[in-house]
């Protein structure tokens, strides 16, 4: 385990960021490194090496084995905030990026090697949350007309398609790994519960229903699993994810069911905001954090 110094100043939150991992089956944590500084929802690469993450806008590659973190040249996109997803075939990588011009978020596609961005979503503001198994499609969340939607696009650009119309918050998109569901956050029943429909938007049913705010579903490589982050409703308004709170890290069923809590953390934003599963479905990656002096 490392601690990594802070590369430039600080901006946001005071924490101490702890990278871990956790072990599915029997719950054991693994610190990989601590940074003095805040960085934010891990990314692990389909090769099980290296950990994606972003930190003070920028996007960096963690290498599991060295224990050293790179920043992946990402062009003009240097205010990604923790948003991003690897294409399938870990070849590239999507963000969302607050552009100079106006400081809203737009989904951006570039290199995972590094290189410069392309843009997908010329509206805005653009929250990215998943890539279709076959690399077509994007899918996210978007304020449109005053109103938060799950939206998808192709991953060339173009006409955004509409999923979701809910005067509320949908969030949170994420494809299963067959392509043939979209797992989602929806505030619709008063409180945030996980959700699932079709990839075309069609049959919406609501996963979870316990008196908690559960965001961010993030689906096992083997399609088994669904993992989530849950916030105590008595903390947090339904449709807020807030950092510093103490939060669980919940696992469930792909059908349904019941859930069980696999890690209690301090933590929330930034915590898994974007599928951290390893390609074995062994383990999951996470950030923690602690508040400093």
């Amino acid at each position: 385990m490392k601690t990594l110094k802070e590369p430039q100043k600080n901006e946001g939150r005071n924490v101490i960021s702890i990278l871990e991992t956790v072990d599915i089956q029997t719950g054991e944590r693994t610190v990989l490194a601590k940074f003095d500084y805040l960085i934010e929802a891990p990314n692990w690469t389909r090769d099980g090496n290296r950990l994606i993450y972003n930190s003070l806008g920028r996007i960096y590659s963690f290498d599991i084995s060295k224990l050293e973190s790179t920043m992946i040249d990402s062009g003009y996109a240097t205010h990604c905030n923790n948003d991003h997803v690897l294409s399938p075939d870990n070849s590239q990588i999507a963000v969302s990026h607050h552009t100079q011009e106006d400081g809203q978020s737009r989904i951006y596609i570039f290199p995972l090697k590094g290189g410069n961005p392309v843009l997908i979503t010329s509206m805005a503001p653009s929250y990215l949350h998943g890539w279709s198994p076959d690399g077509s499609k994007l899918a996210y969340c978007a304020e449109r007309n005053g109103q938060y939607d799950i939206y998808t696009i192709p991953v060339t650009g173009g006409v955004e398609t509409q999923l979701t119309d809910f005067p509320g918050l949908d969030d949170g998109p994420e494809y299963s790994p067959d392509g043939k569901y979209l797992w989602f956050n929806s505030v619709r029943t008063g409180l945030m519960q996980v959700w699932r429909m079709n990839a075309d938007g069609s049959e919406q049913t609501q996963m979870t229903f316990d008196e908690s705010n559960n965001w961010f579903p993030h689906v096992s490589p083997d399609g088994e699993s669904v993992a989530f982050i849950a916030y105590n409703k008595d903390d947090v308004a339904p449709g807020d994810h807030p950092a510093n709170k103490n939060v669980e890290i919940r696992l469930m069923s792909s059908v349904g069911g019941q859930f069980r809590t696999l890690v209690r953390l301090f933590g929330g934003q930034g915590t898994i905001n974007v599928n951290s599963w390893s390609p074995d479905n062994k383990q999951l990656a996470f950030v923690s954090y602690q508040l400093k002096d």
